[in-house]
């Protein structure tokens, strides 16, 4: 019988989130995760800088969460923004929107970052990773077929990298691809190796 086990404190983990990717991903840590999940409104504050947006909302995300931690959890939340020179690129309203929304992406390099927050009996701490995506140029006929077949309207700058997008239009990727994804795995690895119950 193999009892093997992953070499940092056995925590189980909580993660709010709707996402499927994240929890596909979470679960990779080899960690046992229960799924909740937690209702904000996403409207950033006026003024705050495009940047910090995510990991405001992933933290806000932490504090609206109402349930109980024991010694061993830690809850995970976290937020991803899509980020063009300093234009916020949120989930798209309609499909319209998120042809515009690729038109603008299209040929052109941008940020994403995921904001992070964990939170645990002791407190809570969080952080941001970026990633830059450059896409090459796409046609309407390309946009239009990704967005009438992915529906991409809950996604942020309106695509996934793991789908027919990512695989078509994403010429580099200068950080981490789990970023991109929506949860940096190496970073929330880290933050749960320096955590003490």
């Amino acid at each position: 019988m193999n009892t093997a086990r992953p070499p940092i404190h056995p925590w189980r983990l909580i993660l709010a989130s709707a996402s499927p990717r994240r929890r596909q991903l979470l679960q990779g840590l080899d960690l046992p995760v229960e799924i909740t999940s937690v209702e904000v409104d996403e409207t950033p504050p006026e003024g705050m800088p495009v940047q910090e947006v995510a990991e405001h909302l992933a933290r806000k995300k932490a504090l609206a969460w109402t349930g109980d931690l024991a010694s061993d959890q830690v809850l995970i939340t976290a937020d991803t923004t899509v980020v063009l020179g300093e234009v916020l690129l949120n989930k798209p309203v309609d499909e319209a929107d998120a042809r515009r929304m690729l038109g603008l992406l299209a040929g052109r390099t941008h940020h994403v970052h995921t904001g992070v927050c964990l939170r645990h009996m002791r407190g809570m701490l969080s952080f941001t990773d970026v990633a830059a995506v450059s896409f090459r140029a796409m046609t309407e006929a390309e946009i239009g077929y990704y967005v009438e077949r992915y529906r991409p309207l809950d996604k942020a700058g309106a695509y996934g990298v793991q789908d027919w997008l990512g695989h078509t239009t994403v010429e580099r990727i200068e950080g981490s691809f789990y970023t991109v994804m929506g949860l940096p795995l190496h970073r929330v690895y880290s933050a749960l190796h320096g955590l003490h119950p």
